[in-house]
């Protein structure tokens, strides 16, 4: 049985709907308009097909001619994205690969946000009958400095938001292994910013570790993260990629374009 990444593209049954779909997908690909001439070299359409079909387009205002011989993509495509990113909630589309992870790690994978000096846990995917795990409740609160994926909000703050944080926390501990220091906070943060990933070692809790990846949005913003959460003698650092790929596939389904 073939995977979805090995399945062939399907096409639509009609050639003009999948010319279609080749002329909005090219355009896409350029901010700026592309000459009728350039659209036919890349597309491999005659420049007659190409002209027909941009043609109309332009009627429904899918395209826009800058001028005689130059399009772009139109202001409906505009309101049909903000249409679908309206929709787009980041529990809805992260259950699912959430689910899959999950099903191959057999630990928890958890989902959460940031709230002020906190992230708040929004979504996990966990089974009972796996034995032993560590299980965030949904709605629960940490610090951010105390957390992976705190961690990588923190990581995107400036010198100055990164004192003020600490004023306003006092950096409290949880555990011996806990972050307590700013200067050590900034070394930390130096590695997650090298990494794009990061880790709590024990820091929320004894026995327990975690590792996380960010969730982009279509402005490149980090709207969410994603971490699995074990017990410190179960977790493996080979996951770090597979919850990698989760996260941008996440992502992508948000709109980002990494």
């Amino acid at each position: 049985m073939q995977t979805p990444e090995h399945q062939p593209k399907a096409t639509p049954n009609i050639q003009v709907i999948e010319r279609v779909f080749t002329l909005i997908d090219l355009l896409s690909s350029r901010q700026e308009a592309m000459s009728l001439k350039e659209i036919s070299e890349k597309s491999g359409l005659h420049p007659s097909t190409a002209h027909r079909i941009l043609n109309d387009l332009t009627l429904g205002h899918y395209v826009d001619r800058t001028e005689p011989g130059s399009y772009r993509l139109g202001l409906k495509m505009l309101e049909l994205g903000n249409l679908v990113k309206a929709r787009l909630n980041i529990r809805d589309v992260a259950l699912e690969p959430m689910h899959h992870l999950h099903q191959f790690i057999d630990e928890s994978v958890n989902l959460s946000l940031r709230q002020g000096d906190e992230i708040v846990y929004i979504e996990r995917a966990f089974s009972e009958k796996s034995g032993m795990q560590v299980v965030r409740a949904i709605g629960g609160r940490a610090p951010l400095h105390l957390t992976s994926v705190g961690k990588l909000f923190l990581s995107l703050e400036s010198p100055e938001e990164l004192s003020l944080y600490a004023k306003r926390t006092l950096l409290k501990g949880s555990t011996k292994n806990s972050i307590t220091n700013l200067e050590d906070l900034k070394t930390e943060l130096n590695q997650v910013r090298s990494r794009k990933s990061a880790t709590d070692n024990e820091e929320l809790e004894l026995g327990v570790r975690c590792i996380a990846a960010g969730i982009y949005d279509d402005q490149e913003q980090l709207v969410a993260g994603l971490s699995i959460s074990a017990p410190a003698d179960r977790l493996d650092d080979a996951w770090m990629a597979m919850l990698e790929k989760t996260a941008k596939d996440i992502s992508t389904a948000l709109g980002h374009k990494a």
